[in-house]
Order: structure tokens, then sequence, then C-alpha cells
């Protein structure tokens, strides 16, 4: 992982992290946050989600956030979608880009989305069918792990991803919503698929629940993956996958490639501040770097120990 590598990181904390509360986070503090997020460097960010209410309850408010929010110039804001409906909501609502999302198991995206994969690839060619503004970039649950049917087979994966491909969707993200990844599976499976499909871009979706959510990150950074999916506050989960945990923190990410050399372009104290807002917010988080302190604080005063001598 060379030194100067640039790593985009796509925040998914008002979507990802927001929807697994329990309690409804009042509108305005979500906004808030939104805001005070898009001034930190990001260039991507999944902020809301077009479901039924009843489904994800806090993304009840999705058309009220997309008018409110401050859209700053360079931020790319998307949402997530499932099904035909939610793509003409976000359409409706300006959305630039949405992530459709499926499943690389069918018991998982019949559970997720109570449809076959087939028939969510059927939905998207819909959406584009309608011939909206808004772009439409693929996501892939489960994709390292399933809770109903274990790993999905390197063939399932390729199907996939064809799919997308053949019908003019080259970026594609590749969730490990269980959190049930290893770095080697992660390297190899990215590594694969780059080769084999050298015009797609892929993004990583890491989640913690089994504590390997930054060595996956890395394996897939060394593989070539330059676009990782992450959560202000460490928030997050599937409401479908049981006990899947939260994202990778945003703060943690940033902190640690940013000491290691690579370049994310996020300013981390900002992120922090966002940290803290959905910390106070909701009453809790699981970011290392709110509990501890900064690592490039100590990489700095190591170098200015070394300066005074």
């Amino acid at each position: 992982m060379g030194t100067g590598k640039f790593i985009t990181l796509k925040e998914v904390g008002p979507r990802d992290g927001f929807q697994m509360e329990k309690r409804f986070i009042p509108t305005e503090k979500k906004i808030e946050i939104i805001n005070k997020l898009s001034h930190s460097g990001i260039s991507k960010m999944q902020f809301t989600a077009f479901m039924h209410p009843k489904a994800i309850p806090n993304m009840a408010d999705a058309e009220i956030v997309c008018r409110q929010i401050e859209r700053v110039p360079g931020v790319v804001y998307q949402g997530l979608i499932a099904n035909l409906k939610g793509y003409e909501r976000a359409a409706a609502a300006g959305i630039e880009e949405v992530e459709f999302t499926l499943s690389a198991t069918e018991s998982h995206n019949i559970n997720n989305v109570n449809a076959t994969t087939e028939e969510s690839f059927r939905r998207i060619e819909a959406c584009l069918g309608l011939g909206a503004a808004t772009r439409i970039v693929g996501g892939v649950a489960v994709a390292f792990g399933c809770p109903f049917e274990g790993r999905p087979p390197m063939q399932r994966l390729e199907w996939i991803v064809e799919r997308f491909q053949n019908i003019g969707i080259r970026e594609v993200t590749l969730a490990d919503t269980a959190g049930v990844g290893d770095p080697k599976q992660v390297y190899e499976v990215f590594t694969h698929l780059m080769e084999k499909y050298p015009d797609a871009v892929f993004c990583f979706h890491p989640h913690n629940t089994h504590g390997t959510a930054v060595s996956n990150t890395l394996a897939a950074i060394k593989a070539g993956v330059t676009m990782i999916d992450a959560s202000a506050a460490g928030l997050g989960g599937c409401p479908f996958s049981p006990g899947a945990s939260g994202n990778l923190a945003t703060e943690d990410l940033v902190d640690l490639l940013e000491t290691m050399g690579c370049s994310t372009g996020i300013d981390l104290d900002t992120i922090l501040e966002a940290g803290r807002m959905i910390q106070e917010v909701v009453g809790h988080s699981d970011s290392a770097t709110l509990k501890a302190g900064k690592l490039a604080s100590l990489t700095a005063l190591k170098a200015q120990k070394q300066d005074n001598r």
C-alpha cells in the first residue's frame, strides 16, 4: 500500500447508521449532521434511503431531508433504493445518484427486498427504462458471507457483476453485510473480479461484526480497491442480517490511512465533530478515535520529540 495513494471514502452513516436506530432521529438533527459531514472533504455520501417507512422507520423523512440539506459543490449525494418506487421517489426528490441494492444470495434477497436476485435486476432495468437523470450504481449485500447460505461462490459474484455491466452499470459496491469476511477472502475476491472486469469500479462496504473491518479494508485496498464505505461514529448494521454490527468508523479509517501515508482528502477534526454530534443524538458510538484520540497526534508528538533532540 504505497505512500500517497488516494482512497475515496464514501460516508454512509446518515443512511446505514441511522437506519438501525430504534428511536426516530429528529429530521432537523439528521440535516445538521449531514451538513457537517458535507463540509468534511468527503466526495460522496449515502445520506438516506427511499424504502417503505414500515421497513425502515428512520428513513420516513427522506424527501424532507433531501429538500433541506445543504448541497455542497463537489459532493455526490446518494440515496439507497431497492425497487422502482424507490427510484421514482429519489428522482422526484432531485437525487443525482442512487445505489440499487440486491443480495449475492437468493435467501437474503428474498428476506431483504422480497424478490429473487433476478427479479431485482428486472427492477433495475425498469428504473433505467424511465430515462431519468438520476444515475444508478450497484450494491451487492452479503457478498462475502450470508447468514442463510454461507459464502457465495465466485461464479455467483461474477454473474452479478456481469449483469450489472451488461445493463450499463460500472460502479459496484460489494458489502460484507454480516461482517463475516476475512482478509484473505476479501483480497482474493477483489483481485479476481478486478482482473476479470477491468472496466468496473469497485467499492468495499465492511461491517465489524467480528472485529475484522479494518483488516478486511486494508486487504481490499491492497487488492486495488480505492473506494471504501465508512460510517461516522461507527454506526450501522442490517435489519435483515441477524447479528450484523456497525460499519468501520469514518474517523478511525481516516486516521489510520493518513497515518499510514495514504490520502483521503478528509478533515479528521470535522469528522470527529460529526461523530460527537451523532453520539450525542443517538447516545452511543463505536469509534476508537472518539474514545482514545487520534493516532495522528501520537505521530506528530513523536516527530516533535525527535526534532527537539
